[in-house]
């Protein structure tokens, strides 16, 4: 498998700082073009997850690293009578987001956050809907990331986690790390040779 061109197994950390300010919390004019990558790369895997969580017009959807709102602006013409929350620590990812959603949040539809996945700022059981697009392989801690998407979810809530095979984010034990953090039924899903997610609920 390629990660953004490298093979896998070659070291990479001489870049790994210019790739965290490109894609894992992206700033200055390497977030700016980063985002723009992410808008195109991510898309058709958003649109799948997207697919695969069941969106309900009156769900509330929390969606965990953003990026620049793509998966934001899908799930908000689904889930048309309920509300959108979304959390990146990227400033930059915010910024392109709430351009791209303006109007869902004038309308009052789409809650853009700055933070991170292990300190969600929203209260217990309170969203139907869970999804992180390319996001979990670049938390600091992706055990209180799950942990806390748990909290926020309501009982019965549907959790999906995608990544595209260049995301770098192994399979293996990926089904175990969460329901470790406490979820149930847990499967793997694969879209071609493209994309593989998670899907998983609350108890």
């Amino acid at each position: 498998m390629l990660f953004l061109g490298f093979a896998k197994g070659e070291d990479v950390s001489f870049f790994r700082p210019v790739f965290l300010r490109a894609f894992g919390r992206p700033q200055g004019v390497l977030g700016l073009i980063g985002g723009k990558i992410m808008a195109n790369m991510n898309a058709p895997c958003a649109a799948w997850a997207i697919g695969l969580l069941e969106v309900r017009a009156s769900d509330r959807v929390i969606e965990i690293g953003f990026g620049p709102g793509v998966g934001i602006q899908l799930l908000a013409q689904k889930a048309t009578a309920g509300m959108i929350a979304g959390v990146d620590p990227s400033r930059e990812m915010i910024a392109q987001a709430a351009a791209r959603n303006a109007p869902a949040i004038a309308r009052g539809q789409v809650d853009l956050r700055q933070g991170l996945a292990g300190r969600l700022p929203f209260d217990e059981d309170t969203f139907d809907k869970a999804l992180a697009v390319n996001s979990m392989q670049v938390w600091p801690d992706p055990a209180a990331g799950l942990a806390e998407l748990r909290r926020v979810m309501k009982p019965g809530a549907t959790l999906v986690l995608a990544f595209t095979i260049h995301s770098g984010q192994q399979q293996s034990g990926l089904l175990e790390r969460v329901t470790g953090a406490g979820f149930a039924d847990a499967k793997l899903t694969q879209k071609g040779d493209d994309a593989f997610c998670v899907i998983a609920s609350k108890p």
